[in-house]
């Protein structure tokens, strides 16, 4: 089975419905929304069919009390970067069994312009998004531990540096 498939439309009100459950789970620490973001968040784009979701928290710290009510939500803690918080749900999925994927982070750290940059330049541009498509297709991988045979940090760092943000060295290796 490839890893990318067509476009859902049911896409947009699966991640609003999580969003409504992650509002109320998350309202003590919330600042700055809940916000779909990654290929799932692009009309028209193929994806991987994982809502990807990015959370801006007021305090990183004080947020991993929300680690319980996520828990409850279904959605389990994995390390990432340090400006942020990962879950995937259910919890215990690898990445191919995940349906959800959720970072807290918070607002204007350098993970939230580059998340909400990137979607939003696909979003902005039918020829983004289909070269970006074509990227996708042609680097699906079709089993193994990530979703591409190799890194599309290049592509997704040469969007980001035309809207001006540019990757931090540790930042060279995105989140799936």
């Amino acid at each position: 089975m490839s890893v990318v498939v067509a476009y859902d439309p049911d896409w947009p009100e699966r991640f609003a419905a999580e969003r409504a459950k992650l509002e109320r789970a998350l309202s003590p620490w919330l600042e700055g929304g809940v916000h779909h973001v990654g290929s799932t968040a692009v009309p028209g784009l193929a994806a991987k069919p994982v809502i990807d979701m990015i959370a801006g928290v007021a305090d990183l710290d004080a947020a991993r009390a929300a680690f319980t009510p996520l828990a409850t939500l279904g959605y389990a803690y994995r390390p990432h970067r340090p400006e942020a918080h990962a879950f995937a749900k259910p919890a215990g999925a690898d990445w191919r069994g995940a349906t959800h994927h959720l970072h807290l982070t918070e607002p204007g750290s350098h993970l939230w312009h580059e998340r909400l940059v990137f979607r939003d330049a696909l979003r902005e541009s039918p020829a983004l998004r289909a070269e970006y498509e074509e990227w996708k297709r042609a680097h699906a991988a079709p089993e193994g531990d990530s979703p591409y045979d190799t890194s599309k940090t290049a592509f997704v760092a040469r969007v980001l540096r035309a809207a001006g943000v540019e990757l931090e060295p540790d930042e060279q290796r995105l989140a799936r």
